[in-house]
């Protein structure tokens, strides 16, 4: 038998899951509660094998309740069956110690076999998590110049003019010393080895306004 703990603030989504796990021949429902910290206490004391976990609740959030299990329950499999699948709420979760993540739209069936998987040693996370997570994993691609500054751009396009150092310090009212770590910086951020590469950058990537 596969002992679980069901942690819900909601009564009635609680109350449902439960009754749905009894049915299942090889699960038995060894405890309740409707708050984290009541939760984290009573998988102390009970030691179930699975936790079926919600995040958001009023005493004591689902990861504050996780990591407390894990820190004294650490063979126990915690499984998120939550509403929230926001980058602010799975890191943190998986973070604190959570073996699988679910959401409340999965139906009771799909919750059970999560449960099993987990018991055998496999993770379960909802697709639309999954998605999530892998998007942002994804590295975003970004152009050499969107990591200059406001104020290197407004330089870069003096370089493009042809200004000189002297010329670029007049029309921005900044000293020569500034004027030439701005040069430095904007060359390295671009990659580029002189001031002419920088030129040609600029009008390549349309940064000179019409």
């Amino acid at each position: 038998m596969i002992r679980v703990v069901v942690v819900d603030d909601h009564e009635v989504v609680r109350k449902g899951v439960i009754a749905y796990l009894k049915t299942e021949p090889d699960l038995e429902i060894v405890g309740e509660a409707s708050s984290g910290s009541t939760g984290a206490q009573i998988v102390k004391e009970l030691k179930p094998d699975i936790v079926l976990m919600d995040l958001i609740m009023e005493n004591g959030t689902g990861i504050e309740a996780t990591k407390e299990i894990m820190a004294s329950c650490p063979e126990c499999k915690v499984i998120i069956l939550t509403s929230y699948y926001d980058n602010e709420q799975v890191f943190p979760a998986l973070e604190a110690g959570a073996y699988s993540y679910m959401l409340k739209t999965s139906s009771a069936d799909e919750i059970a076999i999560a449960i099993k998987k987990a018991y055998a040693g496999e993770t379960v996370i909802e697709p639309k998590v999954a998605s999530k997570m892998m998007t942002s994993f994804r590295p975003t691609e970004t152009k050499p110049h969107e990591q200059l500054t406001d104020r290197e751009l407004e330089v870069l396009l003096c370089i493009g003019e042809g200004l000189t150092n002297q010329e670029i310090g007049e029309k921005l009212y900044i000293g020569i010393k500034t004027v030439k770590t701005h040069v430095s910086n904007i060359l390295g951020k671009l990659g580029v080895n002189d001031r002419t590469q920088a030129a040609v950058y600029a009008h390549k990537n349309g940064l000179f306004r019409n």
